[in-house]
């Protein structure tokens, strides 16, 4: 088994740089070099250096600074998406996937209805109602992200529920509720897990579009989203500020890539 695991190099990369990325996410949250807010005339656009190991923006605020806490908000939003997609996910797949009938027709041909339209723009359309802010993001990303999850669901029942041990139990009297929490779901959770991990990463880019987009997270607080929209002005004068800003979102959603890969790949060995 150990050695199946350190064959594994997709694993162990992207289990290394999500695990550094959930530190800094932690770290922020009591700790940055400098207010992320605070702004000085005098490092406007300084470069990197020892004072600021990725410089200053337009504000002469510390990029670093706004990258750790942008991570922490990001990371917050994503997990919070999933979260909410994955609960209303799970009630709707489980029960549509095992008890079929009427209930599964008028909830598949909604979710499928859902589906047809592009994520972000049924963000924006919750956004409008709920109004921009990163609670208000992370409900409508969780809203749009529950059809998605209940479908991948209702999939693995339908496949599970046929299977002898499932109709064994039903013969030995076992209740539906056991048969779908107990039975059932544990066993659909690797495909959960490998789902809740590129979940993440659309969270990620749907975080990140609808900030850059300007109704997403908003001032003071920023997240990743946000950093690469201020700085999309500068991409030639200070080419350093969006190349390191996008850099580090490319890298996150990189490292839970790779794990998600990685991980599939172990189960599947």
């Amino acid at each position: 088994m150990n050695k199946k695991l350190l064959s594994n190099k997709k694993l162990i990369i992207g289990a290394f740089l999500s695990i550094i990325f959930l530190i800094i996410a932690l770290v922020s949250l009591i700790y940055t070099p400098y207010d992320p807010a605070a702004m000085n005339a005098s490092d406007k656009f300084a470069g990197i250096s020892f004072k600021h190991i990725m410089g200053c923006d337009n504000f002469g605020r510390d990029i670093f600074s706004r990258v750790m806490a942008g991570t922490k908000i990001t990371i917050f939003i994503a997990i919070g998406t999933n979260i909410i997609g994955l609960f209303f996910g799970i009630i709707i797949g489980a029960l549509t996937g095992y008890y079929g009938g009427i209930l599964d027709e008028i909830l598949m041909r909604f979710n499928d209805a859902v589906l047809a339209f592009p994520s972000i723009l049924l963000a924006l359309v919750f956004l409008s109602a709920f109004g921009p802010g990163q609670i208000n993001v992370m409900i409508s990303l969780g809203i749009v992200f529950v059809p998605s999850y209940a479908r991948i669901i209702r999939s693995e029942y339908l496949r599970i529920k046929g299977l002898d041990y499932v109709t064994s139990a039903k013969l030995m009297g076992a209740r539906n509720l056991r048969i779908i929490t107990r039975h059932i779901l544990p066993n659909v959770f690797p495909v959960i897990f490998s789902t809740v991990v590129i979940g993440f990463n659309n969270a990620v880019l749907a975080e990140a579009g609808l900030s850059f987009l300007g109704i997403g997270v908003q001032p003071p607080n920023a997240s990743l989203g946000t950093l690469l929209s201020d700085s999309q002005s500068f991409v030639f004068s200070h080419p350093s500020y969006t190349f390191l800003t996008g850099g580090f979102m490319v890298l996150l959603i990189v490292s839970f890539s790779l794990f998600s890969d990685g991980f599939k790949e172990y189960i599947n060995a």
